[in-house]
């Protein structure tokens, strides 16, 4: 009996929506392309109908959390310091650490940290530069509405864009290595605040600020 017109890309969907997944939680290294189809419910030889490598998937499915990341729908809201601070959150939320089959393209920064694969290390490189520039251009438009306290100096918003990420990155990196959680809570809220300190924001309005992005509020 043949297959249905739709089951080559049914199969390749969960393909991708298993290693997707498994990447998340344990990074390029430790996957297999075994374990990838054995979460798919499907035979280890289906694997190469579909993809020509395990650094192919991997590409895929970072494209495919690129698109579908909250992140990249924050970026269209509107311009204020509290947007900006709930588009920093939405990098380190907790609940995305418990719920990693729900990725953003963040991960590849916090999974593959020194891995010396020539094609992850280019993704590494692409997630970056990506959530850099995002961060750049935010903080830029911002600074020109006068809604920061410094000017839009090129130079001065990506040392700004340059040192978010780092401690983003850092502490994210940290946190998922903690086992309690309240620990991890507070290492993510003081890189949180050191942020938005050097983003100029007011010790008056911190409080209002870390309120309305708490973690159990996200979405």
């Amino acid at each position: 009996m043949p297959y249905p017109e739709d089951h080559k890309a049914k199969s390749k969907e969960r393909i991708l929506k298993s290693a997707t997944e498994l990447f998340c939680r344990y990074g390029f290294e430790k996957v297999s392309i075994s374990q990838i189809m054995k979460l798919a419910k499907l035979t280890h030889g289906a694997f190469y109908a579909h993809f020509e490598s395990k650094e192919a998937l991997y590409n895929a499915s970072f494209l495919e959390t690129l698109k579908g990341s909250r992140a990249a729908r924050l970026v269209k809201g509107p311009l204020s310091i509290k947007h900006l601070t709930a588009l920093v959150t939405n990098y380190w939320n907790l609940q995305e650490l418990r719920e990693k089959s729900k990725p953003g393209p963040e991960t590849i920064l916090f999974n593959e940290i020194g891995n010396d694969n020539a094609e992850v290390k280019k993704l590494f490189e692409t997630s970056y530069h990506s959530l850099k520039k995002m961060l750049e251009t935010r903080i830029m438009a911002l600074s020109r509405l006068k809604k920061l306290p410094f000017e839009p100096d090129r130079d001065t918003i990506a040392e700004k864009a340059r040192a978010i990420l780092a401690s983003l990155v850092g502490a994210v990196a940290i946190a998922k290595s903690i086992p309690h959680e309240e620990e991890r809570r507070a290492i993510l809220e003081s890189a949180q605040k050191q942020i938005l300190i050097m983003l100029g924001v007011s010790e008056t309005e911190l409080d209002s600020l870390l309120g309305s992005a708490a973690p159990d509020s996200w979405s």
